[in-house]
C-alpha cells in the first residue's frame, strides 16, 4: 500500500507541470493561429475585431494586449481598442517590431501583463510569433523560468523565429527581477 501511494504521489508530481503548461489550439471566431495556455493566456495572430472581441470576452479573458504596429496592414488598432473597452476588457497597445525588436517594447509588455487585473490575457500580433515571444520574456523575467522551459512553451504557443528567441533570452538576462 505504501509503495502504491508513493508511486501515485510521484506520478502526480511529474504530471502536474505538464498539465500546468498544456496548450490547446481550438477554433475561435475571427482569430488566426489561436493557441491557449489553460486559463492564463492565449497567444494569437491577426484578429477581426468586430467578430473576435466578443468571442475573446466570452472565453473569459479580461484584457487584450495588441503587439501590432498601427502601420501594419489590417491592424485596426483604434477600432480594436474601442471594441475591447466597450466590451469591458482592458486594452494595451504595445507595438513590437519583429524585424528590429526593441527592449522598450518588452518593458511595456511586462508592465502591461503584470498590471493588476490583466490576466487572463489575450495577446496577439499578426501571426502569433511576436505574441509567443513576449510571453516567453514574461516567463523568464517575471516567473523566473529557465530559457529552455520558456522556449518550449513559447514554441508550442506559436514562437517560430530564432532571432526573436535570441532577443527574448538576451532581454531576460539583462532584466531579471
Amino acid at each position: 500500500m505504501r509503495l502504491l501511494l508513493t508511486a501515485l504521489l510521484i506520478a502526480l508530481a511529474l504530471g502536474a507541470p505538464l498539465r500546468a503548461q498544456q496548450v490547446t489550439k481550438p477554433e475561435l471566431p475571427g482569430v488566426r493561429n489561436y493557441a491557449r495556455l489553460e486559463t492564463t493566456v492565449a497567444c494569437a495572430g491577426a484578429i477581426s475585431p468586430e467578430q473576435a472581441v466578443p468571442a475573446i470576452r466570452k472565453e473569459g479573458f479580461v484584457s487584450i494586449i495588441n503587439l501590432r504596429e498601427a502601420s501594419e496592414p489590417g491592424a485596426n488598432v483604434e477600432q480594436e481598442e474601442t471594441l475591447a473597452r466597450s466590451a469591458g476588457l482592458k486594452y494595451f497597445h504595445v507595438p513590437f517590431n519583429g524585424a528590429s525588436p526593441e527592449p522598450k517594447a518588452a518593458d511595456a509588455f511586462i508592465a502591461a501583463i503584470t498590471s493588476p487585473g490583466a490576466e487572463p490575457a489575450f495577446i496577439h500580433c499578426s501571426g502569433g510569433n511576436r505574441a509567443a515571444t513576449m510571453w516567453m520574456i514574461k516567463r523568464m523575467v517575471v516567473d523566473h523560468w529557465d530559457a529552455d522551459r520558456a522556449t518550449k512553451e513559447a514554441m508550442s504557443l506559436g514562437q517560430t523565429s530564432a532571432p526573436l528567441r535570441q532577443f527574448a533570452v538576451e532581454y531576460a538576462r539583462s532584466h531579471q527581477r
